[in-house]
């Protein structure tokens, strides 16, 4: 066992002691009188002021350590208040932290959001610059309409350009059917023009 240090002795002695008002002192004084009144052969009067003064210092004794009881018990009680406001403390400092956590999430939650609603908007915007799905249907009707009526145009067209193909390909056959006839009609007539000659020719 270790050597007792003069710290620990004078917190002994302050335990003893109470608040330091020298009970620890009063007690051994009163032993020593009640001592001294046991074995004191004086008269009656004497031991009788000596046994009034001992219950005095007995008194103060008494007084003394209901007051360290006292304080003990208020020192106890003093202890578990700030045992539970420590744990009291401790669980704030615990539903603190849970709630830093909850409101990192809900920060993440919020940029999530922000940039879920950015691209939304940004989305938005190009959907904006676009007609919607009814007008665009409207304007695709109306082209396969009008490509409908191109189609029947063209097809009347190539209808009239193939018969002006074939009128003016018999009108040409016409023509040449003609013109061979007016060159036969004229070497017809030449013939005859020149049979008629050598016939005035003999007159």
């Amino acid at each position: 066992m270790g050597a007792v240090t003069d710290d620990e002795v004078i917190r002994k002695r302050l335990l003893i002691d109470g608040d330091g008002a020298g009970d620890d002192r009063r007690i051994n004084l009163l032993l020593k009188s009640f001592t001294k009144w046991c074995h004191s052969p004086g008269s009656p009067e004497e031991g009788f002021s000596q046994y009034q003064r001992m219950l005095g210092t007995l008194a103060q004794c008494e007084f003394s350590m209901g007051k360290t009881l006292m304080v003990y018990d208020m020192n106890l009680r003093e202890m578990e208040n700030y045992e539970k406001i420590y744990s009291n403390i401790e669980q704030n400092i615990t539903s603190a932290h849970d709630k830093i956590a909850e409101c990192k999430k809900e920060i993440q939650r919020a940029k999530r959001i922000r940039k879920n609603r950015q691209e939304y908007d940004a989305l938005a915007k190009i959907i904006q610059q676009h007609p919607d799905r009814h007008e665009t249907l409207k304007q695709l009707e109306a082209l396969d309409k009008e490509l409908q009526h191109l189609s029947h145009i063209k097809e009347n067209v190539d209808a009239k350009l193939e018969l002006r193909k074939k009128q003016f390909h018999v009108l040409l056959t016409t023509i040449q059917e003609l013109q061979q006839t007016l060159e036969n009609d004229e070497k017809s007539d030449n013939d005859d023009q020149s049979q008629e000659s050598p016939a005035q020719n003999g007159e």
